[in-house]
């Protein structure tokens, strides 16, 4: 149990992440239901924990518990998403038909759908960067990956992105 003092330190650092924690569980767990139960599990682990921790960039360490904590879910409960996230063959882009994508006509909704679509890997640095604004440095101590290897996985999901696009906007 935390002193005082260290409760209020907690809530102070971490919990003013908690919107960024969610937005980066739905992202990864594509469902908010199940990103809310994560995101529960990863602040009583941040909370057990916190007496171990010593810096000062609370976001990037809360984000990296949730991220775990996400991937441990995945592991459990959907492990097809973690062992194919890098072969392009198949994922293949999804061709919608028109009607489907008249029923999508909401240009956010269809964003979202190319989104989701995406491997886990590349919809989580875009999620970090683009959406809750993790420089390239908190990104590779979030993810655990050189900062060399966030600029290029974000630069391919961000092509990914576009092409997808593309092809949704042909349609």
């Amino acid at each position: 149990m935390l002193q005082p003092l260290e409760r209020h330190r907690f809530e102070q650092l971490v919990l003013p992440h908690l919107d960024s924690a969610v937005n980066l569980a739905r992202w990864l767990l594509r469902n908010r239901a199940d990103a809310e139960d994560v995101v529960q599990e990863a602040v009583l682990r941040a909370w057990r924990f916190f007496d171990d921790f010593r810096g000062t960039e609370a976001r990037a360490w809360l984000l990296q518990i949730v991220r775990n904590c996400c991937y441990t879910w995945l592991e459990k409960n959907h492990s097809s998403d973690l062992t194919s996230e890098f072969d392009e063959n198949s994922h293949q882009y999804e061709i919608h038909t028109p009607e489907s994508l008249a029923a999508q006509a909401d240009d956010r909704r269809c964003l979202m759908l190319i989104l989701e679509s995406l491997p886990a890997r590349y919809r989580e640095v875009l999620v970090l960067r683009e959406l809750d604004g993790c420089s390239y440095k908190e990104i590779a101590e979030i993810v655990g990956i050189p900062i060399g290897t966030v600029m290029s996985t974000l630069s391919r999901a961000r092509e990914r992105l576009k092409r997808t696009a593309e092809v949704h906007l042909e349609l």
